[in-house]
């Protein structure tokens, strides 16, 4: 039986390239096109804030995991610094164990656990390798992909233990300046 799941989906956070200015940088500020822009590592901040502290209330529970894509192989490390931050602040591990492209792997992984899951992904790779896999329940419309400008949204999945599937809502926290109060 299945226990009680709420699944939280983000994309990594801005990087080299978009509209926000600057190299990419490592969390010591080492310049690296595979990390985020210094936007990026606010809105990094931001999620540590909203889901480490307690202070999104219900709508963005603690994580009690924490997944990224591998940054090995993959073109970017902008996920797993999208999650540092947080895993810091919460004192947990990001598991690494799955890279772009594994992303059924990932979810037949995910589906199996209870508590509160927190996926960052590249976002291409959310809407067609991650999104298809969550039973959603019936009528339940997703997006059928992620907008490549959109950084400030939240998918939320919800399974009530002994369910096979999710309900499903969009969240917009608005956490920096320029954030949208509409979905995707």
């Amino acid at each position: 039986m299945a226990g009680a799941l709420t699944l939280m989906i983000i994309r990594h956070a801005e990087k080299p390239g978009q509209e926000w200015p600057g190299p990419g940088l490592t969390e010591k500020g080492e310049a690296n096109e595979k990390s985020l822009v210094i936007r990026g590592w606010e809105r990094a901040g931001a999620w540590a804030a909203l889901f480490g502290s307690g202070l999104g209330g219900r709508d963005y529970p603690a994580p009690s995991a924490l997944f990224a894509c591998r940054p090995e192989g993959s073109s970017s490390q902008r996920a797993s610094d999208t999650l540092l931050p947080l895993s810091t602040r919460l004192g947990m591990e990001i598991d690494l164990s799955f890279a772009q492209g594994e992303e059924d792997r990932l979810m037949d992984e995910i589906l199996k656990l209870s508590g509160v899951a927190l996926i960052c992904w590249e976002h291409k790779r959310i809407g067609e390798g991650i999104l298809p896999l969550i039973p959603v329940e019936p009528g339940v419309l997703v997006p059928a992909h992620w907008p490549s400008d959109r950084f400030d949204v939240v998918l939320r999945f919800d399974r009530l233990a002994g369910a096979d599937s999710f309900s499903f809502r969009q969240l917009c926290p608005r956490l920096l300046s320029g954030d949208s109060e509409r979905g995707i």
